[in-house]
């Protein structure tokens, strides 16, 4: 199988459990409830993504002809950022390799195979998931971000992350198999009043937490 992504970089985790934590994201191309063209945003079914997930132009991007030679530029990116020279597949120490792979919808192309060539690179592998695929066996940390007049499939994960607010509220996912909740202000020009209300949301439901997109605020990627 190919995989088509439209960018592969190192930074840090900006979301949710694992905020701070050295990450190589994958963004695959392409979803299933938005084109990523504005012309189609007002007929999608998430109307307020922020992210560009169209193509295969970006910073490491490309077509990438099977789970191996994808592996294998993740673990580079992973190597070059932490500055030493590549090596075998599974051949360091490097027991905190991570990787995120998200979209668009990274479940219409994420694979076992591509699961397990990561595993054998050493990677932990995370997956962000709107949650109306069936995810691969084998995923190691799996979050969720429910959207409204979606078709929700995966009911159990280890995190669910609500952008709030929107058309789903928090009570209808919230009995939901997750390890950890946690809502996201919708980021746009509202951004400021819907931190408030996630706020507000929180002190009165400590089931949730709260989780803020720390890389934008720090201006990481």
């Amino acid at each position: 199988m190919s995989y088509a992504v439209k960018e592969l970089y190192f930074t840090l985790q900006g979301e949710g459990a694992r905020t701070g934590r050295a990450a190589v994201f994958c963004r695959f191309t392409g979803c299933n409830l938005w084109s990523g063209r504005e012309d189609d945003r007002a007929e999608a079914i998430c109307r307020f993504c922020d992210t560009d997930f169209v193509g295969t132009d970006g910073p490491g991007g490309g077509r990438f002809e099977g789970a191996t030679q994808l592996a294998h530029a993740i673990e580079a990116c992973w190597q070059q950022a932490l500055g030493y020279a590549q090596t075998s597949s599974g051949g360091t120490n490097d027991v905190e390799r991570y990787v995120v792979f998200t979209g668009g919808e990274p479940l219409l192309q994420l694979d076992s195979d591509l699961i397990d060539a990561c595993h054998t690179a050493g990677f932990e592998v995370a997956v962000e998931t709107n949650g109306t695929l069936e995810p691969p066996p084998g995923i190691d940390w799996l979050t969720v971000s429910p959207k409204a007049g979606a078709p929700l499939v995966v009911h159990r994960g280890q995190e669910l992350k609500l952008v709030f607010p929107q058309d789903l509220a928090p009570e209808a996912v919230e009995s939901l198999d997750f390890e950890v909740r946690y809502l996201q202000p919708m980021d746009g020009p509202a951004h400021e009043n819907n931190t408030t209300l996630a706020i507000k949301y929180v002190r009165r439901h400590p089931r949730w937490r709260l989780s803020l997109q720390t890389h934008k605020l720090l201006g990481l990627p």
